[in-house]
């Protein structure tokens, strides 16, 4: 994928920029065309010989040192690019984009190309978990960065922490699956209204007390965020999460299942794809205290009633939707997952099985089986969840054009 692809890499100063030279090398192999910009603070790492030596390119360290007196340099390498990636990524340089500072070449091309860029971050884990830093890569991407993850593992300064460079091989692969996604990538999501939920529902039992589940909204996040980038019309309604709204995406936050059912149902009619990730509440307190329960000897016995089943109500209701759930289960997932899929009137659900590695809630990927209303069943592997999203959104895409012809 990465074959005759002109890559401007861009290296600043840490000591993950040994790891640059390995990335210089296998984008190389694999055939891209790459050329180095280097950082002041880069250059007490690794000098630009060696870049120059695995890139058999110039490397451009100075933004007044003009090779060619025709061309600008930081404007001409910006204009070349088809991909720009900064890697490794310090606190500084990403400062510095997301403020709009240009003081060097570097920070001058990134600002001046309108290639894509992706930035791979390297630094101490205090440093990466800063507030002005997380909120700078925050501004990154609401400008359309993309972000490769620093993995965990033992960090040059003794830690022991998240801030490790990515391995060169995985940037690849993340550079070459996006690659293969723009390349076969469809309109089809374009300007179609898209309904998701994600994340808990709060049933509240006094001012101080609450009913909840585990779900920590990444699963819907996730699906909304790549539906907004496929250039759907994206509404996410959400229960209480930590997560940020995803770029491009009008977010609706509740708290209750009640508040979730309302939502959901005003804005039903004028969905075109309704994806339901939420974990609602089946049941709340009967009963809501103003007061705070005080503490008794003995057991509490709490009554609690139904809250209303929003999936079944939009199986009624249904019309022109394409209607995706999600279930769940920790015994019997496929029998379970169909049964709801039939009962709810659905177009497909999507199945996670609890108790495997790698799915459910907290996690950062999953293991999902998809089921159309057909009864084919494509069980996808283990998976980020933003990967999964896609995979998903691709099913459905498959699905709703079948039913079309």
């Amino acid at each position: 994928m990465v074959n005759g692809k002109k890559i401007l890499l861009g290296v600043s100063g840490g000591i993950a920029a040994y790891k640059a030279c390995a990335l210089t090398s296998k984008l190389t192999q694999k055939g891209a065309i790459v050329k180095v910009i280097m950082t002041e603070s880069a250059l007490e790492f690794v000098q630009p010989l060696t870049f120059q030596a695995l890139s058999r390119q110039p490397v451009y360290t100075d933004t007044f040192d003009e090779k060619d007196y025709e061309k600008i340099a930081h404007i001409d390498l910006a204009d070349w690019a088809d991909l720009v990636l900064l890697a490794p990524a310090t606190a500084n340089i990403i400062g510095k984009l997301a403020n709009g500072i240009a003081d060097d070449i570097l920070s001058t091309t990134l600002l001046a190309t309108t290639a894509p860029v992706y930035v791979a971050p390297a630094m101490n884990v205090h440093m990466y978990d800063h507030p002005a830093v997380q909120q700078n890569m925050k501004t990154l991407v609401s400008y359309g960065y993309q972000f490769i993850e620093p993995g965990e593992g033992y960090l040059a300064c003794g830690y022991v922490g998240k801030g490790r460079l990515e391995e060169p091989e995985t940037i690849i692969d993340v550079i070459e699956e996006q690659i293969r996604r723009q390349t076969q990538q469809t309109d089809f999501f374009k300007n179609k209204n898209i309904l998701v939920t994600g994340g808990p529902t709060r049933e509240s039992l006094d001012p101080v007390r609450f009913f909840t589940n585990h779900s920590s909204g990444k699963m819907g996040h996730a699906i909304a965020e790549a539906a907004a980038e496929l250039g759907g019309n994206v509404t996410y309604v959400t229960g209480p999460t930590s997560l940020d709204c995803p770029r491009g995406v009008q977010c609706v936050s509740v708290t209750s299942a009640q508040e979730m059912y309302e939502a959901v149902v005003s804005r039903f009619q004028e969905a075109d794809i309704i994806i339901k990730a939420a974990a609602v509440a089946d049941y709340r307190p009967k009963e809501v205290y103003d007061q705070k329960l005080k503490k008794k000897s003995g057991p509490l016995v709490i009554e609690m009633e139904r809250t209303k089943d929003i999936m079944a109500e939009l199986g009624k209701q249904k019309s022109h939707q394409f209607l995706v759930g999600f279930a769940a289960e920790t015994n019997n997932p496929i029998k379970h997952g169909k049964s709801k899929l039939s009962r709810k009137n659905m177009d497909a659900i999507v199945i996670n099985d609890l108790t495997k590695e790698g799915a459910g809630f907290a996690e950062d990927t999953n293991i999902v089986t998809y089921i159309n209303a057909k009864g084919e069943e494509t069980t996808l592997p283990k998976l980020s969840k933003r990967e999964t999203a896609r995979q998903l959104l691709s099913l459905i895409e498959r699905d709703m054009k079948g039913d079309q012809m």
